[in-house]
């Protein structure tokens, strides 16, 4: 299963990242606008996510057992409720937008490009709402192939937009900025009726239809906000926490934003194999459970995990040899190349720890352990990682690097504890459906 999530994961990432590229030639100042903006943008999409992890672990489950009224009746539950979300949320962005970024020490000269990214992006935040409910759904009964060739279609959109609406082509205005948001907002708009389009054709394995709505079933929107709220929470106070990181970073000039921006990117490329293999295991040890094959739960988690450890460190050991040449594809400020040549250095032991963290948390959640990767993810993050990078890159004055060493402690910190939970063997006695 990893490999076709996988793929679909790195159109995903293309998506923004195609986006810092291309834009990138355009004006590194929207490089900063845009880079700000996605870290407010991720933080928002988290709450989509919450009930995205919800319907995955309940999903997973119900196929497992063989209950596919129930799988319906999730799957529509889902969509609506991120429906709504999606409205809502995008309308407190839009308003909200130039309050988020002083707060956040946006520097001047990108101040208004970020504010103008997010009145495009913010104003349409139902779509990526519904895409990624889709994608999630998608996942969970097993149909990967038709989520990335969905995806694959979405980037070539995406990219084909930018090419035309960034420095204009023809009769097409040269926009800028806003044309990479108006490129994301179509692609992702694309992507959704192609979604659409393959459940029609396979509604006799799937069916979401507001029927399975009526009466409306509050007991499972119960289940699916208690699940999906604490297991939500983890990811939603990392985010944030990196969002008060970046606050910090911003404090130090543009060419250090840039360099803490694109090794971020990079850093992305190294978990992402990782990542696919967390969701992977996610989804099957959902189907696992539901079908109550513990022991096999467990071998496949152990293994998981140590796979997933062995490919980040490969990856993030590739990315440091071939910083300069990356960063070089960016900029051509030696500065900006050579902080972070030592940034994808300190981020080999960051990657350890995050691979065997994605792996656990999600397992954690899947086996039914929903509410402690929640607490010791918060308290880690808040009391570690974002105290300890404020003491050491601020305070102290080691800046990006300081910051970036914290963060790999904290990641390997929580790795430790959350192998120590699974082999307690807690998860056993957990039970959701």
């Amino acid at each position: 299963m990893t490999w076709p999530i996988f793929f679909e994961l790195v159109l995903q990432m293309l998506v923004g990242n195609a986006d810092q590229f291309m834009i990138s030639r355009y004006s590194q100042t929207a490089v900063a606008a845009i880079g700000n903006s996605n870290q407010v943008l991720n933080v928002l999409l988290l709450s989509f996510g919450v009930v995205n992890t919800a319907t995955v672990i309940l999903f997973s489950q119900y196929k497992g057992a063989g209950q596919r009224e129930k799988m319906n009746q999730v799957a529509s539950l889902a969509l609506l409720t991120n429906m709504i979300l999606g409205l809502l949320i995008g309308g407190i962005l839009v308003a909200a937008k130039g309050r988020i970024f002083t707060w956040m020490q946006v520097p001047a000269d990108a101040f208004d490009e970020a504010c103008r990214y997010v009145d495009i992006v913010g104003s349409c935040l139902v779509l990526p709402a519904l895409f990624m409910t889709l994608s999630a759904i998608f996942r969970s009964n097993g149909w990967l192939k038709e989520a990335l060739g969905i995806s694959a279609v979405m980037n070539v959109l995406n990219i084909t937009g930018n090419a035309l609406l960034i420095h204009g082509f023809g009769p097409l205005p040269a926009l800028g900025l806003s044309g990479v948001a108006y490129s994301s907002n179509f692609a992702r708009f694309a992507g959704i009726l192609l979604f659409i389009w393959f459940l029609r054709r396979r509604r006799q394995q799937l069916g979401i239809a507001v029927a399975y709505l009526n009466p409306f079933p509050w007991a499972q929107e119960k289940r699916l906000l208690s699940i999906g709220l604490p297991a939500g929470g983890d990811s939603l106070s990392y985010t944030s926490a990196q969002v008060c990181i970046l606050r910090m970073i911003n404090t130090f000039g543009t060419p250090v934003v840039a360099a803490g921006i694109y090794s971020k990117m990079f850093a992305n490329l190294s978990f992402l194999y990782s990542l696919a293999l967390a969701q992977a295991s996610q989804i099957l040890v959902g189907y696992r459970i539901g079908a109550g094959e513990k022991d096999q739960v467990d071998k496949q988690v152990t293994k998981t995990a140590a796979l997933a450890v062995m490919i980040s460190c490969t990856m993030s050991v590739i990315m440091f040899l071939l910083s300069e040449q990356l960063f070089g594809l960016f900029t051509k400020d030696p500065q900006v190349i050579a902080l972070g040549r030592k940034i994808m250095l300190i981020d080999i032991p960051l990657e350890a720890g995050r691979a065997v963290n994605m792996v656990m948390v999600r397992s954690l959640q899947a086996a039914g352990d929903i509410r402690f990767p929640v607490v010791s993810g918060i308290l880690c993050v808040w009391l570690v990682e974002v105290t300890g990078c404020y003491l050491f890159g601020v305070r102290a004055g080691y800046g990006l690097v300081g910051i970036w060493a914290v963060m790999a402690f904290d990641e390997v910190f929580r790795a430790v504890i959350y192998l120590w939970r699974w082999r307690q063997g807690l998860w056993r006695q957990r039970s959701l459906i």
